[in-house]
Formats: structure tokens, sequence, C-alpha cells
């Protein structure tokens, strides 16, 4: 096969902004229990690590002094002791000058204190740590956070069996393509062996939303979900099926322009407290399921040219509507207003069947759409209030 094309923001016709505004998973929080790690996300270098206060910092990742990565280094004498992480500050492997949690140099070991130069700073990045990942919020001109991560209630319940995230490695696609999805009724059938008895999507803001079922063909049972984007790069799926219900999450986070780290989990609760070893099982059991799922779409996606215009039937989903939605997070949220003006309401496919609008009012979507700040408040990004 001849080498895979992409295609870039301006490619779609997004901008002005090369990469979006919005919360995007950087790690598993797991990931820094061995110590700092290297990460590389939006065109950027990172350094990403635990302080000892627990509070999870990432700097730019280049030390000033003589452009040492602060967090790459694993055989260098400081790198392999406690001396690297002093409090919730770094120190570069090369020479030990220390970064604090603001990016600046506030010790050198063989320089007088009070006088670290200014001009040695470096940035550092508003992160969160957010069910068991890692989010940072990017912003292309540094613009502080304009709302909060999602979050999910089923993940305090205390039969919560939490996801162990999988890592599936980067994919030569534009996220705007894997966004695609939430338009995209007609694939269900030939990709997923579940063919839609009933579609619609819904925007609201900042929230895109699908709304969709039928007979799930590998379980020979009907399927509804309730999928949504509150930050672009997230998305979270309830699903019921078989009575059970979880919550599958999917995330890709732009690594350069025209490539994306994807990553995949599972929600459940268990049938016990304390869960068993079959709760474990079946827990586990669901999760590799919708990655199989998922890997259908995986795999369609490593083997296409870019799309970056849509062919699209009238009996195709709103994929303008949802790329119109796509596109706000590529400008300033002062100009993305004019963008939610025109793609806000209902987006059905003509002459098919949508869902029923009672199930909307009955209280199963109650625990989606929410975000969660870091004082423990709940909202709703759907409703704008807050949820007690």
């Amino acid at each position: 096969m001849a080498k895979k094309e992409t295609a870039g923001a301006a490619d779609y016709g997004l901008g002005p902004y090369k990469y979006p505004r919005g919360w995007f998973v950087i790690a598993e929080a797991n990931e820094l229990d061995d110590g700092p790690i290297a990460k590389t996300f939006f065109d950027k270098d990172f350094a990403l690590y635990r302080g000892k206060s627990g509070r999870v910092v990432l700097l730019d990742a280049y030390c000033k002094h003589m452009g040492t990565h602060l967090a790459a280094s694993k055989t260098a004498y400081i790198a392999q002791t406690e001396d690297l992480i002093e409090g919730d500050s770094i120190r570069c492997p090369y020479h030990a000058w220390r970064y604090n949690e603001k990016g600046d140099v506030d010790h050198i070991p063989y320089h007088d204190a009070t006088k670290c130069p200014k001009s040695a700073s470096i940035e550092s990045y508003h992160v969160r740590e957010v069910m068991g990942m890692i989010m940072m919020w990017h912003h292309p001109e540094g613009g502080e956070p304009e709302l909060e991560p999602p979050y999910l209630p089923m993940w305090d319940d205390e039969r919560a069996i939490h996801w162990q995230l999988d890592h599936l490695g980067t994919l030569p696609i534009h996220g705007i393509e894997i966004t695609d999805n939430m338009a995209d009724a007609q694939h269900l059938g030939p990709t997923h062996g579940s063919p839609v008895e009933y579609f619609e999507n819904e925007i609201k803001d900042g929230v895109v939303i699908q709304r969709q079922g039928g007979v799930l063909a590998v379980y020979k049972s009907k399927l509804d979900s309730v999928t949504w984007y509150s930050t672009p790069g997230v998305l979270c799926s309830k699903q019921t099926w078989a009575g059970m219900t979880m919550v599958e999450l999917i995330c890709n986070t732009p690594v350069s322009d025209g490539v994306s780290q994807c990553w995949h989990g599972v929600l459940s609760l268990s049938d016990h407290n304390p869960a068993t070893h079959a709760d474990m099982a079946k827990a586990k059991a669901l999760q590799e399921g919708a990655l199989t799922a998922f890997a259908a779409d995986f795999d369609v996606w490593s083997n296409k040219t870019p799309a970056t215009k849509v062919m699209r039937l009238k009996k195709d989903g709103r994929f303008d509507m949802v790329r119109k939605w796509v596109s706000q997070w590529y400008m300033s949220a002062e100009d993305a207003e004019a963008v939610r003006a025109e793609v806000n309401g209902f987006h059905p496919i003509p002459d098919f069947p949508r869902p029923d609008p009672a199930k909307k009012t009955s209280g199963y979507e109650d625990d989606c759409f929410l975000t969660r700040g870091a004082d423990g408040t709940v909202r709703s990004v759907y409703t704008g209030e807050e949820v007690k």
C-alpha cells in the first residue's frame, strides 16, 4: 500500500487555529507511578510528573539552560533518585536546575538562589486528574479554561468497576473524521452489525449528542445509546442492552496536525458490593467486546484517504452540522458564538425514525452531559445548571 495521505485542519476548512481549544487526555494517571514521563501533543514536547503533594504538573519539556528534556532521561544519576522531584518541583537531569510547578527556576545548586534568571522560565499548563486520566486544557493563545472536564457520576458509584484504558497508539487521521461518527448513521450496520432503527443528532452550544438504537447482531439484543462530546476529543456513550448499562469512552488527542493518539475504556457497575471475581471478569469482557466493535472503526480510519469533503446523500446523517460544531473549537470562544447559533437544534435524517421524546425526559439522560470543577461542582453543559 502506498504511503498514507494525511490532512490537517486547514484542509478541512478549520481555523484560524491549527489545533482546537478544549480538554484533552494526555495520559492515564497510573503512567505517573514510575516517575516523570515525556509526552508529545499539539506538535509540542511536554514534561509530565506528579509532585510529592500528589499534584500533577505539566511543563514545556526543555530546560532553558542547555535545552535538556526534563522528563526524558532515565539513566542520569539524579533521574534514578528521589532528588529528581522535590515537593512539586522537578530538577533538570543535566545540571539540576529546579523548575517549580509554575515553570519558574527557583534553585540552581551552584548559583545564588536569589538571582535565578527569570528568562529561564518555561510554560506551565492547566491539568486535571479526571476519572483515572490526566487531561490538559489546550488553548492556542494560552487562554484560561473556559469549561470544566467531563464527568460521569457512575465513576463514584460504590459498585463502579473503573476502566483500565486501552492505549491504541497513533492514528494517521484528523480528529474531525473520528467525530464524524456522531452523524454517521449508515455505517452502523455494515461496520458494526447494528443497523439503526432510530437516529438523531442534537447540538446545544458546547455539546453534540447522538441518540440511536437498533439490534446488535453480535449479541442478538436491542442496543440503545446516548453519545456525546462536551469537549473535542472526549466521547462518552451511555449504552443499554440485555439489561445492562455501561459507558464507553473514546478519546483522541492531536499529536500533530492530522495525526491523533487514541484511548478506549468502558465503565460499568458490578452486580455485587464488593465486586466478585465474576463481576471483574464480566467488566473486562464488556470492555473487550466494546473494543472489538471500535476496532472496526479504527481499521477503516487506518486505511482510508482523508474525507476533507463528504459526498453527503439525503439519508446520510448531518455530517455538515457536526463538522460545523467541531469548527467552533478552532476559533476563539467569542467567534464561536456565531457558529453555535447556526448549528444549535435537532438534526434528524429526513424520513427516518427518531427516538421517543419521552425517553429524554424519563431521567435516563440525567447523568449525561455533565462536567465537574476542581471544587467538586457538577454542572450540566446541556442546561447550563448546577446539578446537586
